[in-house]
């Protein structure tokens, strides 16, 4: 069962001061003794009260401001297209979008959200930098218009958007499938998060729909290139010797299993292709053969994240929002896939 929100007269009764002196020290209006204020805005915090913005909102009462939340900007490589998708979404519909980062760091995250609804920011796009699962909300957005990008709520309320994983593996495996590969094999990380699992699901529904064997290998944790290397000597050892197609779970795992292969005096495509998931454009632009992969939709779930959040603020009800939107990913084509090998094993 959710908790009651905490509402104004909560914080009234905690600082012994009437609902007149809360508001008016939380709004920085009328005649309040500096200690007063600074005493009920850090009970205000403590107790994780935020104001009710729903029925100013509905009554026309609007900054055209809209808080963008995120865990990662600063080190994740997508998290300008999301951002950007957020951004174009705001300026079609005329808001302002003030970026916040927490670096991961929940106590920053509290402080930065408490100071954008100070700001009277109409909604929250909130926003994780790679696929997470549920998620326990801040306490500060329960009662604020809010979406969710590249996670979910723990409650099962408020409206989310993920990519649609299984389709992006089934995508391509599928490639390989049309290329003429039958002994295809997937290389992908040893931990289980959303992304993960999506994929390999994608990827063993493909297989066995083709009437073909599964074949998975796996290299550590998190998807770099040396996980990449470590994957695809394990397919090796294991004797996949007859692999002609490898699916990566995602482009820095794709560039070690490159350079596992010019190791292993294995070319690309001619004896082995490689299809992969991001589009990173430093790297799957940048190796050859080029790499072809599976981007991922981050620009279209920025600006979902807008559009659902404004959608909310309109109608408080979610009822013509789903809980959960999955969006599918787009195959880019470069030089990695080709028809079957011309011998037949990896072996030299």
């Amino acid at each position: 069962m959710v908790a009651k929100p905490v509402g104004i007269e909560d914080v009234a009764r905690a600082a012994s001061v009437s609902i007149t002196t809360v508001s008016h020290a939380l709004n920085g209006r009328g005649q309040v003794a500096p200690s007063t204020r600074e005493r009920v805005q850090r009970i205000a915090v403590e107790m994780g009260y935020v104001p009710n913005r729903f029925a100013s909102a509905l009554r026309g009462h609007r900054s055209n401001i809209l808080g963008f939340v995120s865990d990662d900007i600063a080190t994740t490589p997508f998290a300008t297209r999301v951002v950007l998708g957020a951004q174009d979404a705001a300026s079609e519909r005329g808001q302002l979008l003030v970026v916040v980062n927490s670096n991961s760091d929940s106590a920053i995250e509290s402080r930065q959200i408490s100071g954008l609804l100070t700001a009277q920011v109409d909604a929250v796009v909130y926003a994780r930098m790679f696929h997470q699962g549920a998620t326990v909300l801040p306490r500060e957005l329960m009662n604020i218009p809010t979406s969710l990008v590249d996670t979910s709520d723990d409650r099962g309320v408020i409206p989310s958007v993920t990519p649609d994983e299984k389709q992006i593996g089934r995508l391509a495996t599928e490639t390989l499938l049309a290329a003429g590969h039958t002994r295809i094999a997937h290389l992908t990380v040893s931990a289980t998060g959303r992304g993960s699992v999506g994929r390999m699901e994608g990827y063993t529904n493909a297989m066995k729909a083709a009437g073909l064997e599964p074949q998975v290998f796996t290299g550590g944790d998190p998807g770099t290139s040396a996980a990449g290397r470590i994957a695809f000597a394990a397919m090796l050892e294991a004797g996949a010797h007859d692999v002609t197609a490898v699916f990566s779970f995602n482009d820095p795992m794709a560039m070690g299993i490159y350079q596992g292969a010019g190791l292993a005096g294995i070319e690309i495509p001619g004896d082995l292709s490689v299809i992969s998931v991001d589009d990173f454009e430093p790297v799957a632009a940048a190796l050859l053969p080029g790499l072809t992969t599976v981007s991922l939709p981050h620009y279209a779930m920025g600006y979902w994240g807008v559009e659902s959040a404004l959608a909310l603020l309109e109608s408080p009800s979610t009822a013509d929002l789903p809980l959960q939107t999955r969006l599918e990913g787009t195959l880019v084509t470069r030089g990695s896939v080709t028809t079957p090998r011309r011998r037949s094993s990896l072996l030299p």
